[in-house]
């Protein structure tokens, strides 16, 4: 059985509440051969510490710290040179507010395992609320490389926290994920790996419950700054793979979401 290392970013403003399901949804999966890396960005408040304390007696969990916040990038990083310089070539992703489900691993290790060219493999999630009640709302992303090529035209082609890596990938795109994005630091690591012809897939079963609120909302996905970053950045990809008329009109149209009102912007959301 091969070992998955599963990297776990935690900063001050998550929940332990929320972080503790995380964790627990990753230790009880059906594959069993997992570590979680959990990388603290600066300072975190103590209800955190103490749980971060409990849990690092756990042998499939280590906590590693960083004075400064720096941001979600920076803190990824770090935890893929941890996992590269421990021998992993599988490399998951998690984040504090969502819920593996317990099978996942399965399901993208046998996915992988039959589609040996595809570098990293998401999956379809389910959206649920502040309370993990389900929103009655699945995010689903294509499952050949083709489609997700195609869907990237629009929209990101993998959901970021549900993703698990071959260490092919970072080796052939020749980077990681770039600091001075602040966010959407994966659309960015999907076009470097797009450059360099990486391959990607999805499982189309669910196989994480999606943590979104209205908080989030505003404070993702909102903002002039924000919204000018994402569009710049999409006007990149549009230009250096290809893509034709209607990817701007996509790029565009997301710009104008991005710095329209909250209640709009929730509307749009909750109908992906």
């Amino acid at each position: 059985m091969n070992k998955i290392a599963v990297i776990l970013p935690v900063y001050m403003n998550d929940k332990v509440e929320f972080l503790s399901l995380s964790v627990d949804s990753i230790l009880n999966q059906t594959y069993r051969d997992i570590h979680i890396f959990i990388g603290v960005d600066g300072p975190i408040n103590d209800d955190l510490e103490k749980y971060l304390n409990i849990i690092n007696r756990k042998d499939h969990v280590s906590i590693i710290r960083f004075s400064e916040n720096r941001g979600l990038a920076c803190v990824l990083n770090d935890l893929l040179d941890i996992c590269f310089k421990e021998g992993y070539e599988y490399i998951a992703r998690m984040d504090a507010d969502d819920i593996s489900v317990r099978n996942r691993f399965e399901k993208q290790m046998a996915f992988l395992e039959v589609h040996k060219d595809i570098d990293v493999v998401g999956g379809s999630v389910l959206v649920i609320d502040k309370n993990g009640k389900s929103k009655g709302q699945v995010l689903k992303y294509p499952e050949t490389h083709n489609a997700c090529v195609e869907r990237f035209s629009r929209r990101n082609p993998l959901s970021h926290p549900a993703v698990l890596f071959r260490k092919s990938y970072f080796e052939k795109a020749g980077c990681k994920y770039r600091p001075d994005y602040k966010k959407n630091q994966d659309t960015l690591l999907w076009y470097d790996g797009l450059l360099k012809g990486v391959k990607m897939g999805n499982v189309q079963d669910v196989i994480l419950k999606f943590r979104s609120t209205d908080d989030m909302i505003k404070k993702r996905r909102s903002g002039i700054d924000a919204a000018k970053k994402q569009l710049s950045a999409r006007l990149m990809i549009n230009k250096g793979l290809g893509y034709g008329f209607i990817s701007y009109f996509y790029a565009y149209a997301i710009f104008i979401l991005m710095i329209s009102p909250s209640w709009l912007r929730s509307f749009v959301y909750s109908k992906q």
